[in-house]
């Protein structure tokens, strides 16, 4: 006979993953912005012409750390929803996403390729729309706690979009002012 876990039980599992999942996604957060050098002294990035909705500095690393515990929390939930049709494939939409979302810094800060990293944001914005969906199915309060996540990504293509309108020359600059071009 099977039982069914009572709801301290199943609240003691959400916390295990929660303390799993949280620090993981904060800091593999932490370490792309790190290894990308996403830091408003960033020279490359002091140079730009910023766009008028550019908010002040301080804001980003404020906002991705709510956002990240809140992608963490909201993982947490899925993956504790064990037996729950869907749970894999949410899941792995999630790790895709987040995937996406780490790739960005580097190639925004680091490589200066502002197209690619345009791309990038909207491959995002599609592939977290479907992570929404599909989380949706399994826990309902996991896809609500990434809709702000969904905002401030659609906000920040925004961001990039202008960017790359504000400075041409500056897409895939080696930092020099001079602009480097690799043809496929």
């Amino acid at each position: 006979m099977q039982q069914l876990a009572s709801s301290a039980q199943l609240r003691a599992i959400v916390l295990r993953w929660t303390l799993f999942t949280v620090p993981l996604c904060l800091g593999l957060g932490f370490l792309s912005a790190r290894a990308a050098g996403s830091v408003p002294d960033n020279a490359w990035f002091a140079m730009l012409e910023k766009p008028a909705l550019y908010p002040d500095p301080l804001v980003f690393p404020i906002v991705w750390s709510v956002l990240y515990v809140m992608m963490g929390v909201a993982l947490a939930l899925v993956a504790a929803a064990r037996g729950a049709r869907g749970r894999g494939l949410a899941v792995a939409a999630f790790a895709v996403q987040l995937m996406l979302n780490l790739s960005w810094s580097p190639v925004f800060f680091a490589a200066h390729r502002l197209t690619v990293a345009l791309g990038i944001i909207v491959a995002l914005i599609v592939v977290l729309g479907v992570t929404i969906a599909l989380t949706w199915r399994v826990r309902r309060m996991a896809a609500v706690l990434l809709l702000p996540y969904l905002a401030w990504v659609c906000f920040a293509s925004l961001l990039n979009l202008q960017f790359v309108q504000l400075n041409p020359g500056a897409d895939g600059a080696d930092g020099s002012g001079a602009a480097v071009r690799v043809q496929l």
